[in-house]
């Protein structure tokens, strides 16, 4: 449209980029806690994330050593699935004071 008088915008101007909700990886975090035997965590992520029995020990020593582990890193609908498989777990059965699931978190 040539002529109209109109400004057009220039190529230059900058747009605003909001991050959206399924901008990635999202990390589903597990905690430590003193509830939870080893026995418990690897087999939990054997089930839940499908480790080999050699990771879901690696991420037990690491979630006990250094308070926690990343089990996850993908996109939200995975990461949400796994979060919510963690937390739906239930207690272990080993240890009378355990209540329930351990404790996920799920981070961007």
């Amino acid at each position: 449209m040539t002529g109209s008088g109109a400004s057009q915008p220039s190529i230059l101007e900058e747009t605003e980029i909001k991050p959206t909700k399924n901008d990635g990886p999202w990390k589903v975090v597990l905690w430590d806690d003193d509830h939870h035997t080893y026995e418990y965590v690897i087999e939990m992520l054997m089930d839940v994330c499908q480790m080999t029995w050699e990771k879901a020990f690696q991420h037990a020593v690491e979630v006990d050593t250094r308070k926690k582990t990343i089990v996850f890193s993908g996109e939200l609908e995975h990461a949400e699935f796994v979060h919510e498989r963690i937390l739906e777990y239930g207690p272990d059965p080993r240890m009378s004071s355990s209540k329930g699931s351990m404790t996920a978190t799920l981070e961007q």
